[in-house]
Parts: structure tokens; C-alpha cells; sequence
């Protein structure tokens, strides 16, 4: 009988140490749950970088096409500022 409860205080305190070991893994300040939540925000940062970097690589081949190209320049001032040429007319389409 002192044999079967050794052996069942000797599973509980294993029990118990475990459950104790995987609370702390998971539930401290360094712990996988925060790991995890820090990996899934380094995720979305290095997106948020990515589109950042493609949207400036676009304005800048913007600029350099203003630069070098009359056309575009004619094109962003008619466009952004409603220029016309002498004797040009504007039509404006309305959808419904």
C-alpha cells in the first residue's frame, strides 16, 4: 500500500513539475505565446516594408520619366491642372 502511494505522489509531483515547466514556456514575459505574437508582428512590418519600398520605386521611375520626358510633363500638367492647348475643348463624360 506505501509502495502505490509513493508511486502516485511520484506521478502527481511529475505531473505537476511538467505542467509547471509548459505554464512557464508559454505564459512569461519571454515566452513562446509572446515569441509567436512577435514573429507574426515582424511579419507584417517586413510587408508593410515591402509595399512602402515598391510604392517609392514607382515614384521614383515617376520622377525620372518627368524629368526626361516632355510628353509626361504635358501629360501630369493636363491632367493635374487642367491646362489646354489654345483652341482645345474639354469634354467631360458623366456615368449613371
Amino acid at each position: 500500500m506505501a509502495k502505490i502511494n509513493n508511486k502516485l505522489l511520484i506521478r502527481i509531483l511529475f505531473f505537476l513539475l511538467i505542467t509547471g515547466v509548459f505554464a512557464f514556456l508559454f505564459f512569461n514575459d519571454s515566452g513562446i505565446l509572446k515569441y509567436i505574437k512577435l514573429k507574426n508582428e515582424i511579419e507584417k512590418l517586413n510587408s508593410e516594408i515591402k509595399n512602402a519600398e515598391d510604392t517609392l520605386q514607382k515614384l521614383e521611375a515617376e520622377i525620372d520619366s518627368l524629368k526626361i520626358s516632355k510628353n509626361k510633363i504635358e501629360q501630369v500638367a493636363r491632367e493635374k491642372f487642367h491646362m489646354l492647348k489654345p483652341n482645345e475643348q474639354v469634354l467631360k463624360i458623366e456615368e449613371n
